[in-house]
Order: structure tokens, then C-alpha cells, then sequence
């Protein structure tokens, strides 16, 4: 059946206690929940917050408890939390929507789970995407009207997410293996104890170019453009690709900008939280390309790509990284003459050489859990169609 959100459960948008009245806010009552608060991913359980209110406070905010449903409605859109035991306050950057005798919480904070990609739509701006009360209220959703099937589908989604919990769980102890092996070959690199040479990029690099700023496309028109969405965590991912011509049509030589397997891709224009991320890129088996905020560079033969790779998301980088940023209003940048004097500790290629082969075994690891996270994902985003399309 489809209805309208407002006609399963109360709907309230959030707000913030005056901070120029101490007494709202000096003591840890309430938690005062805010978007940073909510994963990106999945259904976060609230049970805790960054920031509280206290009891003074009551009354100057809306106040929710368990199984009220959280909904981001300003900038990032549509991340889905649900209340734990307790009271919970939160800011106007969320809606949250307390269920009625027609829909089980969870079975409706899953249901908006799979609606996030419309509530993005129909959020869309040119400056800050924002879904207010209204149109919040007016969205509809597909619900199951039988309370006891909700249930059941409840059941059979928070076994798979419990699964997926588990595999990027998995994940993570790998890339915290990789980290700690990481210091135990090569020291804490801002403190440099075993006394490496320190160079600069560009001691240790061939080449670095960016990319080509062009109008793409969602269509497959000639080549996938690899963008800054394609490097998370210090690893290519090749999804959400966008396009461009193999000929181009204004005259640029395409080939110019193909990449090779091995070539270190560096975002240097992004939010400052994103700014600075790298990637070693994998070849897929077609050519691709890369877009315009991104560096393309080879590593020299004194530099292995995964001491690179893994260097690059290490605090030495970033914090000498702060230093060469050159902030904006929307975005961060830096140039390539900076970048190219950023220092690196550059550890003997033998020490380098063990490190890789540690990486590669982890790796191998890495892709079965992957390989099984996937195939769950993917199990479960069916499911989700079938439930609630």
C-alpha cells in the first residue's frame, strides 16, 4: 500500500537550545543527536551523541525516545537512525518520525533506508539540498499492511545487516593489521626513530598531471572517467562511473590522459575533510581516464606503490599535507608545485619490499571477505526491492 509518511507515525523537525544560556548545556541529561551522529550507511542504533543538553534544556527542545525514527533533511540526505532506550534531543538538520499503530519502527526506518536515493531527488539544490517538514510528510512510501509480515521481513533484513556488520568488521581488522605492520617496518613516521632518508615527492616520483574538466556523461559514450567517488580508504573502486568520447570534442588527445595499472591517483581538489586521498589504480580491463581534480603519477623506482599507498593515509602526510591546502569556500585545493615538496621518510627498498609482500598476502584475505560482503550486499539491496519498491 502506498501513503503518505505523515499519515504512519508524528512527525517533528529538530531545533537547537540557545547556546548563550549555559544552564541548557552544562550537564550530559539528554543526548542532542546530529547528522554526524548517523552512519552513512545502514540504520544507526542512537544510544549515544558527540554533544548533550541538560534537563533545563527540556523544554526548549524536541524531545524524542526509543524507536523514534532519525532522517537527515539538510545537506547530507535521507541517513537513517533509530532511538535506543532513553530521551533524545536533536537539531533542525533532522526529521524524525515516531510511528503509529500501522507500521513497526523498524520495518518503516528500513522502508526509508531504501527511499533515501528519492529523498536525495527531490532534496536536490544548487547550494544546500534541505527536505523540510512538509515535503517530508507529503513522501510516500510502499508499506506491507500486515503488521506480522513486517515483522517477519524485519527479521530476514537484520540478519543479513548483522552479516554485513560482520564482513566490513573483518575488513577493518585487516586494515588495522596493515597499519600496525605499517609502524612495526617503518616506525612512527613523525618521529622517524630508525632514521630514514627524508625526501620530497618529487624525489620519488616521474610524473604528475591532472585530468581532463569536461561535461560528462552517464551514459557508456567511450571511456570511464575515474573521479575523486572512486578513491575511498586508500583503494580504487570502480563504481558510479561517469564518461567521455574517445575523440574528444574539443580536440584534446584522450590518450594522453589513459591511465596504467600502478599509477598513483591523488584528489587534489575536494572538501578539506576528502582533500589529499590516494589510490593505486588497477587496471580493469578497458581503458579509462581520469577527471580533473585528480593527479595522475608514476612513482619512481626508489618508491613501492604500496609503501606509497599506505604511507599516504598515515598522519605524517596529512599533517604536513594541512600546510600546502589552500581552503575555499566549497572546496580545498593544492598545486603540483607544493605537493611536489611535501616530505617522505623513504625507508630502504628491501624494508619496502617486505611491506609489500605483507600487503599482498592481507590482500588476498581482504578479497575473499569482499568477495562475501558483496554477494551479501547484494542479497540484501534485492531484498529491499522486493520489500519496498
Amino acid at each position: 500500500m502506498e501513503i503518505e509518511l505523515k499519515k504512519l507515525g508524528k512527525i517533528t523537525t529538530g531545533n537547537t537550545p540557545s547556546k548563550k544560556d549555559a544552564r541548557y548545556w552544562d550537564s550530559t541529561d539528554i543526548c542532542f543527536v546530529k547528522p554526524d551522529g548517523i552512519a552513512d550507511e545502514g540504520i544507526t542504533l542512537i544510544n549515544d551523541s558527540s554533544e548533550y543538553i541538560s534537563e533545563n534544556a527540556r523544554g526548549k527542545a524536541r524531545v524524542v525516545s526509543k524507536d523514534a525514527i532519525f532522517v537527515t533533511c539538510i545537506g547530507s540526505i535521507g541517513k537513517v537512525g533509530i532511538a535506543d532506550y532513553g530521551d533524545y534531543a536533536f537539531n533542525q538538520q533532522i526529521n524524525v518520525i515516531e510511528s503509529n499503530e500501522k507500521v513497526l519502527p523498524r520495518y518503516l526506518a528500513y522502508n526509508l533506508l531504501y527511499s533515501k536515493p528519492k529523498l536525495v531527488a527531490i532534496a536536490n539544490s544548487p547550494v544546500v539540498p534541505i527536505i523540510n517538514k512538509t515535503q517530508f510528510g507529503e513522501f510516500v512510501v510502499n508499506i506491507e499492511e500486515d503488521k506480522t509480515k513486517q515483522a517477519e521481513i524485519i527479521s530476514v533484513l537484520d540478519k543479513l545487516t548483522g552479516v554485513i556488520d560482520s564482513r566490513r568488521k573483518e575488513l577493518e581488522y585487516f586494515d588495522e593489521l596493515i597499519k600496525a605492520r605499517f609502524v612495526e617496518f617503518f616506525g612512527d613516521l613523525m618521529k622517524n626513530p630508525l632514521g630514514w632518508p627524508v625526501v620530497t615527492i618529487a624525489d620519488v616520483s616521474t610524473f604528475l598531471k591532472s585530468g581532463l574538466s569536461r561535461k560528462l556523461s552517464d551514459d557508456d559514450i567511450g571511456l570511464p572517467v575515474i573521479r575523486s567517488g572512486n578513491i575511498r580508504d586508500g583503494l580504487f573502486i570502480f563504481d558510479d562511473v561517469k564518461y567521455w568520447y574517445i575523440d574528444d570534442p574539443q580536440g584534446a588527445n584522450t590518450k594522453d590522459y589513459i591511465l596504467d595499472d600502478g599509477d598513483v591517483l591523488v584528489n587534489f581538489i575536494n572538501s578539506a575533510s576528502q582533500i589529499g586521498k590516494t589510490a593505486i589504480y588497477r587496471d580493469i580491463g578497458r581503458d579509462c581516464i581520469y577527471t580533473t581534480n585528480i593527479f595522475r603519477m608514476k612513482l619512481a623506482d626508489n618508491c613501492d606503490e604500496y609503501y606509497y599507498n599506505w604511507f599516504a593515509m598515515s598522519d605524517y602526510y596529512y599533517r604536513h599535507l594541512q600546510n600546502i591546502i589552500q581552503p575555499a569556500v566549497n572546496q580545498a585545493s593544492f598545486t603540483t608545485v607544493n605537493f611536489l615538496k611535501l616530505p617522505i621518510p623513504l625507508p630502504s627498498k628491501e624494508k619496502q619490499g617486505e611491506f609489500a609482500d605483507f600487503v599482498k598476502q592481507v590482500d588476498k584475505s581482504k578479497v575473499v571477505v569482499q568477495k562475501a560482503l558483496d554477494e551479501t550486499q547484494k542479497l540484501f539491496d534485492s531484498l529491499m526491492q522486493e520489500y519496498f519498491a
